[in-house]
Protein backbone atom coordinates (compact mmCIF):
# COMPACT_ATOMS: atom_id res chain seq x y z
CA UNK A 1 0.00 0.00 0.00
CA UNK A 2 0.87 3.72 -1.31
CA UNK A 3 -0.54 6.95 0.11
CA UNK A 4 -0.81 10.31 -1.95
CA UNK A 5 2.47 12.77 -0.83
CA UNK A 6 0.89 15.62 -2.33
CA UNK A 7 -2.14 17.93 -1.21
CA UNK A 8 -3.92 16.99 -4.52
CA UNK A 9 -2.88 14.19 -7.37
CA UNK A 10 -4.56 14.27 -10.48
CA UNK A 11 -5.12 10.40 -11.68
CA UNK A 12 -4.23 10.04 -15.37
CA UNK A 13 -4.83 7.79 -17.79
CA UNK A 14 -1.95 6.95 -19.05
CA UNK A 15 1.65 8.87 -18.71
CA UNK A 16 1.00 10.19 -22.07
CA UNK A 17 -2.07 11.75 -21.32
CA UNK A 18 0.02 14.92 -19.80
CA UNK A 19 0.56 17.80 -21.87
CA UNK A 20 3.61 20.47 -21.40
CA UNK A 21 0.81 22.60 -19.68
CA UNK A 22 0.34 20.29 -17.09
CA UNK A 23 3.74 19.78 -15.47
CA UNK A 24 3.07 21.81 -12.48
CA UNK A 25 0.26 19.51 -11.73
CA UNK A 26 2.59 16.48 -11.60
CA UNK A 27 5.60 17.70 -9.52
CA UNK A 28 5.95 17.34 -5.90
CA UNK A 29 5.90 19.87 -4.60
CA UNK A 30 2.33 20.40 -6.49
CA UNK A 31 1.77 23.32 -8.23
CA UNK A 32 -2.21 22.84 -7.99
CA UNK A 33 -3.00 26.70 -8.14
CA UNK A 34 -0.58 27.50 -10.58
CA UNK A 35 -1.31 24.55 -12.85
CA UNK A 36 -5.02 25.55 -13.05
CA UNK A 37 -5.05 29.25 -13.35
CA UNK A 38 -2.67 28.37 -16.80
CA UNK A 39 -5.39 26.16 -18.59
CA UNK A 40 -7.64 27.87 -20.80
CA UNK A 41 -10.88 27.07 -21.67
CA UNK A 42 -9.95 24.53 -24.53
CA UNK A 43 -7.05 23.21 -22.82
CA UNK A 44 -9.03 22.39 -19.85
CA UNK A 45 -11.93 20.98 -21.67
CA UNK A 46 -9.31 18.72 -23.44
CA UNK A 47 -8.88 16.87 -20.04
CA UNK A 48 -12.48 15.51 -20.71
CA UNK A 49 -12.62 15.66 -24.95
CA UNK A 50 -9.19 13.82 -25.00
CA UNK A 51 -9.82 11.40 -21.87
CA UNK A 52 -6.65 12.45 -19.93
CA UNK A 53 -7.76 12.79 -16.93
CA UNK A 54 -10.10 10.33 -14.63
CA UNK A 55 -9.70 10.83 -10.83
CA UNK A 56 -7.86 12.25 -8.20
CA UNK A 57 -6.75 11.31 -4.79
CA UNK A 58 -6.29 13.73 -1.67
CA UNK A 59 -3.51 13.96 0.57
CA UNK A 60 -2.76 10.24 2.77
CA UNK A 61 -5.34 8.70 0.03
CA UNK A 62 -3.65 4.79 0.03
CA UNK A 63 -3.38 3.25 -3.30
CA UNK A 64 -2.38 -0.17 -4.59
CA UNK A 65 0.49 0.11 -7.19
CA UNK A 66 -0.07 -2.58 -9.89
CA UNK A 67 2.96 -1.76 -12.12
CA UNK A 68 5.64 0.79 -12.28
CA UNK A 69 6.60 1.99 -15.44
CA UNK A 70 9.65 4.68 -15.50
CA UNK A 71 8.34 7.58 -13.18
CA UNK A 72 4.65 6.57 -13.23
CA UNK A 73 2.52 4.26 -11.31
CA UNK A 74 -0.26 2.18 -12.50
CA UNK A 75 -2.41 2.77 -9.33
CA UNK A 76 -5.66 1.63 -7.58
CA UNK A 77 -7.79 4.32 -5.79
CA UNK A 78 -9.27 1.97 -3.47
CA UNK A 79 -11.15 4.62 -1.46
CA UNK A 80 -13.32 5.19 -4.78
CA UNK A 81 -15.52 2.25 -6.07
CA UNK A 82 -15.77 2.12 -9.37
CA UNK A 83 -16.93 -0.47 -11.92
CA UNK A 84 -14.13 -0.26 -13.84
CA UNK A 85 -12.13 -2.60 -10.73
CA UNK A 86 -13.81 -4.12 -7.79
CA UNK A 87 -10.92 -3.07 -6.06
CA UNK A 88 -11.20 1.01 -6.46
CA UNK A 89 -10.41 3.66 -9.26
CA UNK A 90 -7.55 2.85 -11.73
CA UNK A 91 -5.66 5.09 -13.07
CA UNK A 92 -1.78 6.33 -13.90
CA UNK A 93 -0.07 8.95 -11.20
CA UNK A 94 3.30 9.87 -11.20
CA UNK A 95 5.62 7.84 -8.63
CA UNK A 96 7.05 11.28 -7.38
CA UNK A 97 3.59 12.31 -5.48
CA UNK A 98 3.55 8.58 -3.69
CA UNK A 99 5.26 7.70 -0.86
CA UNK A 100 5.16 3.82 0.25
CA UNK A 101 3.28 2.84 3.65
CA UNK A 102 4.82 2.43 6.88
CA UNK A 103 3.53 1.02 10.22
CA UNK A 104 1.94 3.36 12.59
CA UNK A 105 -0.46 3.18 15.64
CA UNK A 106 -3.44 5.39 15.65
CA UNK A 107 -6.88 5.76 17.51
CA UNK A 108 -8.24 6.43 14.19
CA UNK A 109 -8.80 8.96 11.58
CA UNK A 110 -9.27 12.87 11.39
CA UNK A 111 -11.30 14.31 8.66
CA UNK A 112 -10.32 17.95 7.25
CA UNK A 113 -13.88 20.30 7.54
CA UNK A 114 -12.69 23.32 6.60
CA UNK A 115 -12.40 24.04 3.03
CA UNK A 116 -8.55 23.62 2.96
CA UNK A 117 -6.26 23.09 5.98
CA UNK A 118 -3.14 24.55 7.45
CA UNK A 119 -1.12 21.18 8.07
CA UNK A 120 1.22 22.37 10.90
CA UNK A 121 4.60 20.85 11.73
CA UNK A 122 5.30 19.14 14.97
CA UNK A 123 7.38 22.36 16.20
CA UNK A 124 4.79 24.67 15.03
CA UNK A 125 5.92 25.59 11.46
CA UNK A 126 3.24 25.88 8.92
CA UNK A 127 4.13 22.53 6.53
CA UNK A 128 1.27 22.52 3.46
CA UNK A 129 -2.14 23.04 2.72
CA UNK A 130 -4.11 20.08 2.40
CA UNK A 131 -8.02 20.08 1.14
CA UNK A 132 -11.27 19.57 2.48
CA UNK A 133 -12.56 16.01 3.11
CA UNK A 134 -8.87 14.78 3.12
CA UNK A 135 -8.41 11.79 5.79
CA UNK A 136 -5.06 11.14 8.12
CA UNK A 137 -4.75 8.20 10.74
CA UNK A 138 -4.65 10.68 13.98
CA UNK A 139 -2.66 9.61 17.47
CA UNK A 140 -4.02 11.74 19.81
CA UNK A 141 -4.74 15.47 20.66
CA UNK A 142 -2.18 18.31 21.75
CA UNK A 143 -3.97 21.40 23.23
CA UNK A 144 -5.82 22.78 20.30
CA UNK A 145 -4.59 20.52 17.70
CA UNK A 146 -4.73 16.72 16.70
CA UNK A 147 -1.77 14.71 15.81
CA UNK A 148 -1.77 13.26 12.76
CA UNK A 149 0.08 10.99 10.69
CA UNK A 150 0.89 11.68 7.27
CA UNK A 151 3.34 10.37 4.31
CA UNK A 152 5.81 13.18 5.29
CA UNK A 153 5.86 11.88 9.27
CA UNK A 154 4.04 13.12 12.38
CA UNK A 155 2.31 16.57 11.80
CA UNK A 156 -0.78 18.08 13.52
CA UNK A 157 -4.01 19.66 12.46
CA UNK A 158 -6.21 22.30 14.10
CA UNK A 159 -8.96 20.31 15.90
CA UNK A 160 -11.68 23.37 14.72
CA UNK A 161 -10.22 22.00 11.15
CA UNK A 162 -11.34 18.08 11.65
CA UNK A 163 -13.55 15.80 13.04
CA UNK A 164 -12.26 12.81 14.33
CA UNK A 165 -13.58 8.80 14.38
CA UNK A 166 -12.07 5.36 15.19
CA UNK A 167 -11.75 4.27 11.51
CA UNK A 168 -12.82 5.56 8.27
CA UNK A 169 -16.35 3.76 8.00
CA UNK A 170 -17.24 4.96 11.54
CA UNK A 171 -17.63 8.66 10.75
CA UNK A 172 -21.02 10.33 12.11
CA UNK A 173 -23.46 9.61 9.20
CA UNK A 174 -25.43 12.74 8.87
CA UNK A 175 -29.13 13.20 6.84
CA UNK A 176 -28.09 13.30 2.50
CA UNK A 177 -29.86 16.89 3.31
CA UNK A 178 -26.67 18.05 4.93
CA UNK A 179 -25.00 16.95 1.77
CA UNK A 180 -26.76 19.93 0.47
CA UNK A 181 -25.54 22.52 3.08
CA UNK A 182 -21.63 21.88 3.07
CA UNK A 183 -22.16 21.99 -0.67
CA UNK A 184 -23.26 25.48 -1.03
CA UNK A 185 -20.38 26.50 0.69
CA UNK A 186 -18.33 25.65 -2.79
CA UNK A 187 -20.95 27.74 -5.17
CA UNK A 188 -18.91 29.25 -7.60
CA UNK A 189 -16.17 27.06 -7.56
CA UNK A 190 -14.77 26.41 -10.95
CA UNK A 191 -15.48 22.94 -12.74
CA UNK A 192 -12.88 20.45 -13.11
CA UNK A 193 -12.74 17.28 -15.34
CA UNK A 194 -12.19 14.63 -12.73
CA UNK A 195 -11.77 16.86 -9.95
CA UNK A 196 -12.15 15.58 -6.38
CA UNK A 197 -11.21 18.54 -4.29
CA UNK A 198 -12.02 22.22 -3.37
CA UNK A 199 -9.45 23.10 -5.67
CA UNK A 200 -12.41 21.83 -8.40
CA UNK A 201 -14.77 19.22 -8.63
CA UNK A 202 -16.52 17.70 -11.20
CA UNK A 203 -20.27 16.62 -11.31
CA UNK A 204 -19.87 13.20 -9.49
CA UNK A 205 -17.04 14.43 -7.48
CA UNK A 206 -18.79 16.68 -6.20
CA UNK A 207 -21.63 14.62 -5.29
CA UNK A 208 -19.18 11.71 -3.78
CA UNK A 209 -16.91 14.14 -1.94
CA UNK A 210 -20.17 15.82 -0.03
CA UNK A 211 -21.76 12.59 0.72
CA UNK A 212 -18.25 11.64 2.09
CA UNK A 213 -18.44 14.65 4.51
CA UNK A 214 -21.66 13.35 5.89
CA UNK A 215 -19.97 9.33 6.59
CA UNK A 216 -21.42 7.53 3.35
CA UNK A 217 -19.23 6.18 0.53
CA UNK A 218 -20.39 6.06 -2.89
CA UNK A 219 -19.16 4.87 -6.37
CA UNK A 220 -17.36 7.81 -7.59
CA UNK A 221 -18.43 7.86 -11.41
CA UNK A 222 -22.32 8.91 -12.08
CA UNK A 223 -23.57 5.96 -14.20
CA UNK A 224 -22.37 4.21 -11.31
CA UNK A 225 -24.02 6.24 -8.56
CA UNK A 226 -27.06 6.11 -10.82
CA UNK A 227 -27.40 1.93 -9.86
CA UNK A 228 -27.19 2.53 -5.82
CA UNK A 229 -29.01 3.99 -3.28
CA UNK A 230 -32.28 3.96 -3.52
CA UNK A 231 -34.95 4.59 -6.55
CA UNK A 232 -37.13 7.32 -5.90
CA UNK A 233 -40.16 8.12 -8.68
CA UNK A 234 -38.56 10.48 -11.18
CA UNK A 235 -41.67 11.97 -12.41
CA UNK A 236 -42.72 12.89 -9.09
CA UNK A 237 -41.09 15.86 -7.69
CA UNK A 238 -43.58 15.39 -4.35
CA UNK A 239 -41.12 12.13 -3.54
CA UNK A 240 -37.78 13.96 -3.90
CA UNK A 241 -35.98 14.92 -0.62
CA UNK A 242 -33.28 17.70 -0.20
CA UNK A 243 -30.39 15.95 -0.77
CA UNK A 244 -31.53 13.22 -3.34
CA UNK A 245 -29.63 12.70 -6.33
CA UNK A 246 -30.85 13.73 -9.49
CA UNK A 247 -29.01 12.02 -12.94
CA UNK A 248 -29.26 12.60 -16.35
CA UNK A 249 -28.95 11.40 -19.89
CA UNK A 250 -27.75 11.97 -23.05
CA UNK A 251 -30.93 11.76 -26.10
CA UNK A 252 -33.46 13.21 -23.97
CA UNK A 253 -32.86 10.71 -21.11
CA UNK A 254 -32.93 7.48 -22.78
CA UNK A 255 -29.21 7.29 -23.04
CA UNK A 256 -25.90 6.82 -21.14
CA UNK A 257 -25.83 8.97 -17.86
CA UNK A 258 -23.75 11.63 -18.20
CA UNK A 259 -24.29 14.01 -15.00
CA UNK A 260 -25.43 14.09 -11.55
CA UNK A 261 -26.69 16.76 -8.65
CA UNK A 262 -28.09 17.28 -5.52
CA UNK A 263 -31.91 18.08 -5.39
CA UNK A 264 -31.94 21.10 -3.40
CA UNK A 265 -35.70 21.20 -3.17
CA UNK A 266 -37.90 23.92 -4.56
CA UNK A 267 -37.47 22.72 -7.85
CA UNK A 268 -33.61 23.72 -7.57
CA UNK A 269 -30.51 21.60 -8.36
CA UNK A 270 -27.22 22.17 -6.88
CA UNK A 271 -24.48 20.91 -9.66
CA UNK A 272 -21.06 21.28 -11.27
CA UNK A 273 -22.29 21.64 -14.27
CA UNK A 274 -19.36 21.49 -16.72
CA UNK A 275 -15.87 22.84 -18.14
CA UNK A 276 -16.18 26.69 -17.96
CA UNK A 277 -18.95 27.25 -15.58
CA UNK A 278 -18.92 26.85 -11.85
CA UNK A 279 -21.24 25.09 -9.14
CA UNK A 280 -24.28 27.07 -8.62
CA UNK A 281 -27.77 26.16 -8.19
CA UNK A 282 -30.17 26.00 -11.12
CA UNK A 283 -33.75 26.08 -11.77
CA UNK A 284 -34.76 22.93 -13.22
CA UNK A 285 -37.88 24.12 -14.68
CA UNK A 286 -36.85 25.77 -18.04
CA UNK A 287 -33.66 24.38 -18.17
CA UNK A 288 -31.89 22.32 -21.08
CA UNK A 289 -31.50 19.57 -18.47
CA UNK A 290 -35.17 19.05 -17.67
CA UNK A 291 -35.47 16.65 -20.31
CA UNK A 292 -32.85 14.42 -19.63
CA UNK A 293 -33.87 13.80 -16.32
CA UNK A 294 -33.47 9.86 -16.23
CA UNK A 295 -33.13 8.60 -12.92
CA UNK A 296 -33.62 9.67 -8.74
CA UNK A 297 -31.92 8.13 -6.29
CA UNK A 298 -31.68 8.09 -2.79
CA UNK A 299 -28.61 7.83 -0.29
CA UNK A 300 -28.06 7.98 3.78
CA UNK A 301 -31.52 6.92 4.59
CA UNK A 302 -31.82 6.58 7.90
CA UNK A 303 -32.26 3.02 9.22
CA UNK A 304 -35.83 2.22 8.97
CA UNK A 305 -37.22 5.19 6.29
CA UNK A 306 -39.48 4.08 4.00
CA UNK A 307 -38.86 5.61 -0.03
Amino acid sequence: MWYCAVPVATVWTSPESVRDVDQDGIKNPVQLTKWLEQLPFAVRLDLCDGNRVQTQLLYGEPVIIEEIQGDWAKIIAVWQPSKKDERGYPGWVPLVQLKEAKPIHAQGFAKVTAGKAQLWQMDGSPSIVIPFNAMLPYTGELGDYVRVCTPDGEAKLLMRDVETAPSIHLFDKKPASEAVTKGLAFLDLPYFWGGMSSYGYDCSGFTYSMLKACGYTIPRDADDQARGGEGIPVYNPTRWKKGDLLFFANDQGKGNVRHVGFYYGDGLLLHSPSTGKSIELLKLEGSGLKSELCAVRRYGMAEGERV
